[in-house]
């Protein structure tokens, strides 16, 4: 992949633009009505004050469960210790024109609906033609001193922004491994019907790690082309064994290997209570390059830059192969980032084709933003414009 080629193709990509946002009885916003003027939006203000839940409403616009893995009944402003239904709705500028996107819940249903310019959809996938996101949370600061499954997650949202169909492959291993277990920790040891749940789980679990391999090849590729800016080179690995027979065999012989071992290891499976391999053995390992520095042994600022790296080099990826560049919500980005690093940061975000929404507690640490950027005071149940700094308009 050559450097000049993905900035090229980057630049010319359309920027996909939240204009508008509704809340009605979301967490902590009884009703919202918001307005965004700028392709860089930046959110202050104190602790509580519901900046993370405005980034997670966005994220439910997108296909998944959003940056915080919620449950729909875990979303509606409670009353009398009941929650309520609540909606979200996001007039956006898309690649083909204006299109508005709704979801929401009725209370204390987990299942969301979705709405596509007023009309019913019928699955989350079809949102992926027309919206992709990516994100980082405080709570990903703990990402490698954690295990593997919060890496993994990590890992197939970046997939999933690159390819859609990815989420419905982890979701058919995962729902074969669910009835699998079931059946071994039962007793029932039924070889016809064990053998089709294995043989799903094979196919599907070769799909979603060749995806997986693809991911990461392309990451390290735009990485090494320089695509993060002044952020650290990075390199990811997969720590996977199905990941490291895809790079010397076809991925038909792999399925076949993949389903014998899971025969042989009905036993031992039924015993543990959980399958040895499979899709979600997967791990992933970052190295802070030139030193090939583990991630784990890197420091929380290192860390940070790292994952700023990964989003940027995706958000470019996703902008020159998807024709359209991702929405990035970046929730108290600016934390244990030097000055130079927030600087690079900054500049970063003003070059890329790409909407993107910041947070933290003070307005202060954005300030090199002025006239670029759209400033917003968090205050419970709201927002408002932040005097201090210039309104920004399609910027």
């Amino acid at each position: 992949m050559a450097g000049a080629g993905l900035s090229c193709s980057v630049s010319d990509a359309p920027t996909l633009q939240l204009r508008r946002l509704m809340l009605r009885n979301f967490r902590s916003y009884a009703e919202l009505d918001q307005g965004f003027t700028s392709r860089i939006v930046v959110v202050a203000g104190a602790n509580g004050v519901g900046k993370t839940n405005l980034l997670e409403a966005i994220s439910l616009l997108s296909p998944g469960r959003g940056l915080r893995g919620a449950r729909g009944a875990e979303l509606g402003q409670r009353e009398g210790g009941a929650g309520l239904s609540w909606t979200i709705a996001g007039h956006f500028e898309g690649r083909l024109g204006p299109l508005v996107i709704g979801t929401g819940a009725e209370a204390g249903q987990d299942r969301r609906s979705f709405r596509l310019d007023g009309g019913a959809i019928r699955s989350q996938a079809e949102l992926s033609a027309h919206v992709a996101m990516l994100w980082l949370t405080p709570q990903m600061d703990r990402l490698f001193q954690e295990g593997a499954s919060g890496r993994r997650r990590f890992l197939d949202r970046l997939v999933w922004s690159l390819e859609p169909t990815h989420a419905r492959d982890v979701a058919a291993h995962d729902a074969a491994m669910t009835q699998r277990n079931r059946l071994l920790s039962e007793g029932r040891r039924d070889p016809g019907w064990l053998a089709a749940l294995e043989d799903t789980m094979a196919r599907h679990a070769v799909a979603a790690i060749a995806a997986r391999r693809a991911m990461a090849a392309q990451l390290n590729a735009a990485l090494a082309d320089g695509v993060a800016g002044a952020f650290p080179a990075a390199r990811l690995e997969l720590a996977c064994p199905i990941a490291q027979a895809l790079a010397s065999q076809p991925a038909l012989a792999v399925e076949d290997q993949l389903r014998a071992g899971l025969a042989a290891d009905r036993p031992r499976d039924a015993a543990a209570g959980g399958a040895r391999q499979g899709a979600h053995r997967t791990d992933l390992r970052l190295l802070l390059l030139p030193r090939a520095l583990p991630a784990e042994l890197c420091s929380t600022g290192e860390q940070k830059a790292l994952l700023v790296s990964i989003v940027l080099a995706q958000a470019a990826l996703v902008a020159a192969q998807r024709g359209f560049a991702p929405l990035l919500l970046l929730d108290e980005v600016a934390a244990h980032l030097d000055p130079q690093r927030r600087a690079a940061l900054f500049a970063a975000l003003a070059a890329l084709p790409a909407q993107c929404f910041l947070t933290g507690t003070e307005a202060l640490p954005f300030a090199p933003l002025s006239g670029i950027a759209q400033f917003l005071g968090g205050e419970p149940g709201g927002l408002r414009p932040l005097a201090d700094f210039p309104v920004s308009y399609d910027r």
